[in-house]
C-alpha cells in the first residue's frame, strides 16, 4: 500500500514540478520576446572645445527627442555624457556666452562619442560689460564697441597686446611704432583720431583696475600676462560719463579669465632678433577658495630703428627686455560673488637706439575687492588698489653725423597712487537697469634730474606735485518700447593739482632756485545721451551725444623731457581738455546672424587740446612745449563687418576714415586748417581665419594706414604704408599645439618718424612656438 501511495505522491510532484517548470519556461520566453522588442538602453557622450581645441567649461548641452528632454553641463575637461537612453536619434543644443549656438540630429548606437567645436558668436550676440558698466549685449547698446574674443588673441600673429589690438580701426599709439621697440612715454592710446600724444586719451583697465601711468599717462602693454586674458573689450567714442578722465577717446578694458575649474596655460615661442618669450597662466579652485598665477617674460634685441641711409657709428639695436608676475587670491560665496587680492610686479629694460639712451621700469601694484549680486539689492563692485615705481631714463646729444653722443640728462621719475572705487547696478521693474558709483585717486609724482655738459654734472632739477581726483556717476538704461531703448547719464568729477614745485642747483655756484606752483583746482560735468531703435530683429539705428575730458597729466604739467634731438617743454598752465561729440549708425545682421555689419558717422570737436608746439628748429635742434591749442576736430566714418562663411572660415574687416585737423589756435594762426599730427585719414583692417583643430587653424591680419605728418606744422609727412602678418598651428593632441607666426610678412619698412632723423617700423619677425594646455579654457 504504501508502495502504490508512494507512487502516486511521486507521480504528483512530478506532475507539479512539470507544470511549475513549464509556467517558468513560458515566462522567460515572454520576458525575452519583450526585451526582443524594447529599444536597448544607450549611452551619449562628448566634449565641447573652441576653435583652438581647448575645453570649454559649464557649456549647457540640452538633449530632445520625441518625448525626451534632458540637460547637461560640461566639466572642466568639457566633457558631458548622458546614459541611460532609449531613444535611437535626438537632437542636441550647446550654448555657451561668447560662442555662437550649437545644433545637430544625432542617431545613437550602444556608445556614441561626439565631438563639438564651438565658433565664436556674432559680434552682435557677444557680451559687454564695458559700454554700460553692466553685462550688456552688443546689439543692446549704441555704444560702437569692439571685441577681441580669446579666439581672436590667440590667432593673431602680434606679440603684444598692443599689436593685436591695431586690428582694431581707429587704435593707434603716440607714434606708429609699438611697445616693442617705442619707448614707453610714446605709448599713449588715441582712438578715432582724437589726437595721439605720449598721455593717452583713452582709459586703459584690468579688471576695473587703471593701467594708464599715474604720472605720465602712458601704457606699459606687458603688465598684462596675454594668457591670463579671456579677451579685450574696446569703447570707441568720448566714455568720461562712466570712467572719468583718460576716457577722453574711450575705453579699453582687459578681461581676465574666471577662476571656474582648474587650468593650466602655457605659450612659448622663439624668433628672429633673438626674441624668446614665454606667457603662462595657472588657476583652481578649493572649494570656495581660489588661486590664479600669471607670469610672462619677454626679451628681443630689436633692430637698428633709424634709416639706413643716416645712420651712424652711435646707432645700436633698440631692443626691451620685460617680465610681469600676477598672483590672486579668491574667497567665494557660492553664487553670492567673490572677494579677493591680488598682487603684481612689473620691471621692463629697454634700448632706445643709441648706447647711451636707455630706460628702466619698475612697478609694484596691490588690489583688493569684492563682487557681489543679489536679487533684491542688486550688484556690487567694489576696487581698491595701491601702487608705486619708478622710471629711469637716460638721454643723450647725438653729434651730426651720427658718429657720437654726449650725455645729456639722467632722470628718476619715482610715482605712487591710491584709487578706490566702488560701483552699483540694478534691474528696476521690467525696463530700467540702473547704475550709479563713485571713485577716488590720490597721485604724487616728482622727476628728478641731472643735467650734464660734456660728461659733467653740471646742475640738479627736480620737478614734481600731487593730483587728487573725485568722481560720481549715475545712468539709467530704459526700454521705452519693446523697439526703442534710451541711455542717459552723467558724471562730476573734481580734481586739485597741489604741492608742485620746481628747483634748481647748480653744482659749480651752489645756487638754487625753486618755483612753487600754485594749487589749482577744476571741474568736470560728463553727460551722455543714447538712443537705439530696433526696426526689426536684424536691423538698429543708433544715435549718441556726449561731453567728456582729460586732465593733464603731472609730467605734462611739470617734466620737460628730450628724446634724441628732440627738447619737449614742460607747462604748468595747462588745463583740461573738454570734448563734445556726437555719432549716430547703423547695424545690420543677416544669413542667420553669420553676418554682421556696422557703420557710425562720428563728429568731435575737443577745446583746448594739449599738443606739442614747435618753438624753434635748427638742424641740430628741435624745441618745442606743451600748450593748450584753441580748438580740434575729428569727424569721420567707421565700418565694420564680420562674416562666418562656415562654422570653421570666418572674415572680418574694418575701416576708418578720420579727418582731424586744427580748427582754432589764437596763439598761431599759421596751424590753424592743418592736420593734427599722428592722425591718420585712412585705416583699414581685415582678418580672415580657417580654424579647424583636426586639421589646421591658419589666420592672415593686414592693415593699411594712410599719410600722417610728424610735426604740427605739417612739415614732416610719413607716407602710408601696408603689412600682413599671418599665424598657424596645428594640434598635435588634445593638450598640445604647435604654431608659426610672422608679423609684417613681406618686410614692409615704413616710416614711423622725421624728426631730423628719419626712423623706420619694424621689419619681419618669424617666431616658432608651442602652447599647452589642459583644463577649462
Amino acid at each position: 500500500m504504501m508502495n502504490r501511495k508512494s507512487q502516486r505522491v511521486s507521480a504528483y510532484t512530478v506532475s507539479k514540478l512539470v507544470h511549475f517548470y513549464s509556467l517558468l519556461l513560458i515566462a522567460f520566453l515572454c520576458l525575452q520576446a519583450t526585451a526582443f522588442g524594447q529599444t536597448p538602453k544607450l549611452k551619449l557622450e562628448g566634449r565641447v572645445k573652441d576653435q583652438n581645441g581647448a575645453a570649454i567649461s559649464g557649456a549647457s548641452v540640452v538633449l530632445t527627442a520625441e518625448a525626451v528632454k534632458r540637460s547637461a553641463y560640461a566639466d572642466e575637461e568639457g566633457r558631458f555624457d548622458f546614459p541611460d537612453l532609449e531613444i535611437t536619434s535626438a537632437t542636441i543644443r550647446v550654448s555657451e556666452p561668447g560662442f555662437a549656438p550649437f545644433e545637430r540630429q544625432v542617431n545613437l548606437q550602444l556608445s556614441s562619442t561626439l565631438e563639438i567645436i564651438l565658433a565664436p558668436a556674432s559680434v552682435a550676440e557677444q557680451l559687454t560689460i564695458t559700454a554700460e558698466r553692466t553685462l550688456t549685449r552688443v546689439s543692446d547698446t549704441a555704444a560702437s564697441i569692439a571685441v577681441l574674443a580669446h579666439e581672436d588673441l590667440s590667432t593673431t600673429a602680434a606679440l603684444t597686446l598692443d599689436d593685436a589690438l591695431r586690428q582694431v580701426p581707429g587704435f593707434s599709439l603716440f607714434r606708429r611704432s609699438g611697445s616693442r621697440t617705442a619707448n614707453p612715454t610714446s605709448q599713449g592710446v588715441s582712438l578715432r583720431g582724437v589726437g595721439a600724444s605720449g598721455a593717452s586719451r583713452a582709459v586703459v583697465l584690468n579688471d576695473g583696475v587703471p593701467l594708464n601711468d599715474p604720472f605720465g599717462g602712458w601704457v606699459y602693454w606687458g603688465r598684462t600676462p596675454r594668457q591670463s586674458l579671456d579677451r579685450i573689450e574696446v569703447v570707441r567714442g568720448g566714455a568720461s560719463n562712466l570712467y572719468g578722465t583718460d576716457a577722453l577717446g574711450g575705453v579699453i578694458n582687459f578681461i581676465p579669465r574666471e577662476n571656474l575649474d582648474s587650468a593650466f596655460a602655457l605659450e612659448t615661442s622663439y624668433g628672429n632678433q633673438q626674441s624668446p618669450n614665454a606667457s603662462m597662466f595657472v588657476g583652481g579652485r578649493f572649494g570656495q577658495l581660489g588661486a590664479q598665477l600669471s607670469a610672462e617674460v619677454f626679451h628681443t634685441d630689436g633692430y637698428i630703428i633709424v634709416d639706413k641711409n643716416q645712420r651712424g657709428r652711435v646707432d645700436t639695436q633698440a631692443g626691451v627686455e620685460y617680465s610681469t608676475l600676477d598672483l590672486l587670491l579668491e574667497r567665494f560665496f557660492e553664487e553670492r560673488g567673490r572677494v579677493f587680492i591680488r598682487g603684481s610686479v612689473f620691471g621692463e629694460s629697454r634700448g632706445n637706439g643709441t648706447p647711451l639712451q636707455t630706460n628702466r621700469t619698475h612697478i609694484r601694484q596691490l588690489s583688493t575687492g569684492a563682487d557681489f549680486k543679489a536679487p533684491v539689492l542688486g550688484a556690487l563692485v567694489i576696487r581698491l588698489y595701491i601702487g608705486s615705481q619708478v622710471f629711469d631714463q637716460y638721454f643723450s646729444a647725438v653729434a651730426a653725423g651720427r658718429n657720437s653722443e654726449s650725455l645729456t640728462r639722467s632722470q628718476r621719475t619715482p610715482a605712487q597712487q591710491f584709487g578706490f572705487a566702488s560701483q552699483w547696478s540694478r534691474v528696476a521693474g521690467t525696463r530700467q537697469t540702473l547704475v550709479a558709483g563713485f571713485d577716488f585717486r590720490e597721485v604724487r609724482g616728482a622727476s628728478d634730474e641731472l643735467v650734464f655738459n660734456s660728461g659733467r654734472a653740471t646742475s640738479a632739477v627736480g620737478a614734481g606735485g600731487r593730483e587728487r581726483t573725485f568722481g560720481i556717476f549715475g545712468q539709467d538704461l530704459v526700454r521705452l518700447t519693446q523697439k526703442f531703448f534710451a541711455t542717459i547719464g552723467g558724471r562730476l568729477d573734481r580734481w586739485r593739482n597741489y604741492d608742485a614745485l620746481s628747483a634748481t642747483k647748480s653744482f659749480s655756484t651752489k645756487a638754487t632756485t625753486a618755483t612753487l606752483f600754485k594749487a589749482r583746482t577744476e571741474t568736470a560735468f560728463s553727460p551722455r545721451l543714447s538712443l537705439l531703435y530696433k526696426v526689426n530683429e536684424k536691423v538698429s539705428l543708433t544715435a549718441s551725444a556726449y561731453r567728456a575730458f582729460r586732465a593733464p597729466t603731472l609730467n605734462e604739467l611739470y617734466r620737460s623731457f628730450r628724446v634724441g634731438n628732440v627738447i619737449t617743454q614742460a607747462n604748468d598752465k595747462l588745463l583740461a581738455e573738454r570734448l563734445t561729440g556726437a555719432e549716430g549708425g547703423a547695424s545690420l545682421t543677416a544669413f542667420q546672424q553669420r553676418l554682421y555689419v556696422r557703420g557710425a558717422f562720428f563728429w568731435s570737436e575737443i577745446t583746448r587740446p594739449v599738443a606739442n608746439v614747435t618753438l624753434s628748429l635748427t638742424p641740430d635742434l628741435i624745441t618745442r612745449q606743451r600748450r593748450n591749442l584753441g580748438r580740434t576736430r575729428s569727424s569721420g566714418v567707421e565700418i565694420e563687418s564680420q562674416t562666418r562663411l562656415t562654422n570653421t572660415l570666418s572674415f572680418s574687416s574694418g575701416y576708418l576714415f578720420a579727418a582731424a585737423t586744427v580748427v582754432e589756435f589764437p596763439a598761431n594762426r599759421n596751424l590753424e586748417g592743418l592736420l593734427i599730427p599722428q592722425v591718420a585719414r585712412h585705416q583699414f583692417t581685415f582678418q580672415t581665419r580657417y580654424a579647424n583643430p583636426a586639421i589646421l587653424t591658419f589666420a592672415l591680419q593686414g592693415r593699411a594706414i594712410g599719410a600722417q605728418f610728424d610735426d604740427d606744422q605739417n612739415q614732416l609727412k610719413l607716407n602710408k604704408f601696408f603689412v600682413l602678418d599671418a599665424y598657424a598651428s596645428r594640434r598635435l593632441n588634445s593638450h598640445f599645439e604647435a604654431f608659426v607666426a610672422i608679423e609684417n610678412l613681406f618686410n614692409q619698412r615704413y616710416e614711423v618718424g622725421r624728426t631730423n632723423v628719419t626712423t623706420i617700423g619694424p621689419p619681419l619677425l618669424a617666431r616658432g612656438g608651442f602652447r599647452v594646455h589642459f583644463g577649462a579654457k
